[in-house]
């Protein structure tokens, strides 16, 4: 599948048009998910170490949210986002956790080998949301093997957003859009590594 492919995909599963009722439990989901973040990061001192708590649960909602919303592409629950919280807290958090350790770290060698631990990293949560019962070990190697030989496409695939995110730093508006769009696509690109 091309990337005009998944793209194409993901604006059908998003129901096809502008303010339709996939598109707006999207958007939904999308702004849950930054209002808690935004918050959380507002906060002096505590702010980072509250994310890196939150953060795991949060992404597994997300990433549950939005596979569900490729494979039958019925109406989302934004509510549902919170899963994370109630189906496996200790696990989506340590996932988080270390995910952001091991990232960090690769990046302090040199930046390239962080934008790749980033990339081979990037379905942890996708795994974690199909396969619940992996732990975070389980999920990082699957997604590093998932994305072995693929990175490069995964770059791309994000460069391929590029005109949107610089329309949307300038007109905040836009990512109302962009973020669903971009989170539908990655769901879309992991079923077709999986």
């Amino acid at each position: 599948m091309t990337r005009a492919e998944l793209k194409r995909n993901a604006r059908e599963k998003r129901g096809g048009q502008l303010f339709g009722p996939n598109w707006v439990n999207a958007v939904l989901v999308m702004a849950i998910f930054y209002i808690l973040t935004g918050a959380v990061n507002g906060i002096a001192g505590f702010g980072t170490l509250i994310m890196l708590v939150i953060g795991g649960p949060l992404s597994y909602g997300v990433a549950k949210l939005f596979l569900q919303q490729c494979d039958d592409g019925q109406k989302m629950n934004p509510t549902e986002v919170f899963k994370g919280f109630s189906e496996d807290f200790g696990g989506s958090f340590i996932l988080y956790l270390l995910r952001y350790l091991f990232i960090a770290l690769w990046s302090i060698l040199l930046i390239i080998p962080g934008i790749m631990k980033m990339y081979s990293y990037s379905m942890a949560f996708f795994i974690k949301a199909d396969h619940p019962s992996y732990d975070w070990r389980e999920c990082l190697d699957a997604s590093s093997e998932l994305t072995y030989g693929h990175r490069w496409e995964l770059f791309v695939l994000d460069l391929s957003f590029l005109g949107w995110m610089l329309l949307s730093a300038l007109f905040a508006p836009v990512s109302i859009w962009l973020d669903p769009y971009r989170a539908i696509t990655n769901a879309n690109y992991y079923n077709r590594l999986v």
